[in-house]
């Protein structure tokens, strides 16, 4: 358009000519304008690309939504916190994420919708991976979904996650109890101690108090009727009690009221279980039948119950219990996953863990020895 370069010969609508010095001002406005136009796109342009640098920053961080670049930010999920061994192994894991400068977020979570919903929950607050003891493994593969849908890193602790086939799932890494060999544990002490006592065989119940639908109690109870039974002990004298509902002292003691019920005949009694809490339900159940702690040998796992009853200082049916190591538990599965967010180190996949035999004459050495805190 050659007008721009003769605005003398510009004409206004009506036909009246625009003069230099109107046009001078109009160009030095037209000039700002596109200045300010173009500086304004340039700022969208820097915009747009700060914000996809975010976005970038965030999915590489390996944390989940909301996390923080640099950041480490863990969550630790129980079953149940009125369990002392998880108020032991959270205790640990607390310490452990305080040492190496890491956020920790700790939650019961009491069922597989409370599971679900708290992976959402800890993703949008920044968690960048998850540590799991789940209260139905059967979820693996939801819990599992949850994580990756959320970029989140997922390990298991105690109780291993599984399929809905039951089988365990191998590909998140897992650290646990060798269930068996724990079980073996408990059932050697209870045949040693029943010989050491004299106590025919035939003459002795066992009370075997099981989640059966756990798979890790499930292999603690049987690796305990296996020895106890290669030790002579009478079969049919075992008396698996289903355990449901909460799995605490209480439950324990109730399920295992049928079965004294039903063989008042026997006037001595061993019990095991998958825990403490399991132990002890059964002893009082026993002794609440007027059956004296001497005729009673229980022995348990984890120690804490086991521990407090010898505190006492009085006659109690808990001969002994298996000292579990709660330290590597806690602290351990949370160094190992702050390794794993931090420097790209993965867990193994598989981390078993034993036990130590403790009874009222060694158990404060034990305790102090582990770093376990006595309660």
């Amino acid at each position: 358009m050659d007008s721009v370069g003769a605005p003398d010969r510009l004409v206004r609508a009506n036909g009246t000519r625009f003069g230099l010095s109107s046009w001078g001002v109009r160009k030095r406005k037209m000039n700002k304008n596109i200045v300010f136009g173009t500086l304004a796109i340039l700022g969208l342009i820097a915009a747009g690309c700060g914000s996809d640098q975010k976005s970038t920053d965030n999915a590489t961080s390996g944390g989940g939504s909301g996390a923080t670049t640099g950041s480490v930010k863990i969550g630790f999920l129980v079953k149940s916190m009125g369990d002392s061994w998880f108020q032991t192994e959270t205790s640990f894991a607390k310490e452990e994420a305080k040492k190496l400068g890491a956020d920790i977020e700790v939650q019961e979570t009491l069922n597989g919708t409370a599971v679900l919903e708290t992976i959402d929950t800890m993703a949008t607050n920044g968690v960048q991976g998850i540590i799991i003891c789940s209260p139905e493994t059967q979820l693996g593969k939801s819990i599992q979904a949850a994580a990756d849908r959320h970029h989140l890193k997922l390990m298991s602790v105690d109780d291993r996650l599984v399929g809905s086939d039951n089988k365990p799932l191998t590909e998140i890494p897992h650290l646990g109890i060798s269930a068996v060999k724990i079980g073996n544990q408990v059932g050697q002490a209870i045949a040693d101690e029943m010989k050491k006592r004299g106590w025919k065989p035939e003459e002795v119940g066992a009370l075997a108090i099981t989640a059966p639908n756990l798979e890790t109690a499930r292999q603690r109870v049987d690796g305990a009727k296996d020895i106890i039974t290669a030790n002579g002990f009478k079969k049919e004298n075992v008396f698996e009690v289903p355990w449901t509902g909460s799995v605490d002292v209480a439950s324990a003691s109730d399920a295992a009221n049928a079965v004294l019920t039903a063989h008042t005949n026997l006037k001595k009694w061993v019990v095991f279980s998958s825990n403490d809490d399991g132990v002890l339900g059964g002893i009082r159940s026993i002794t609440n039948r007027g059956i004296p702690p001497t005729d009673i040998i229980g022995v348990g796992i984890n120690g804490q119950l086991a521990a407090q009853e010898w505190e006492k200082g009085q006659p109690t049916g808990m001969y002994a219990s298996i000292l579990l190591q709660s330290k590597m538990h806690g602290a351990g599965t949370v160094e190992m996953m702050y390794k794993w967010i931090k420097d790209g180190t993965k867990p193994p996949m598989e981390t078993y863990t034993s036990g130590l035999l403790i009874t009222k004459d060694n158990y404060k050495d034990a305790f102090q020895k582990a770093g376990v805190p006595l309660k």
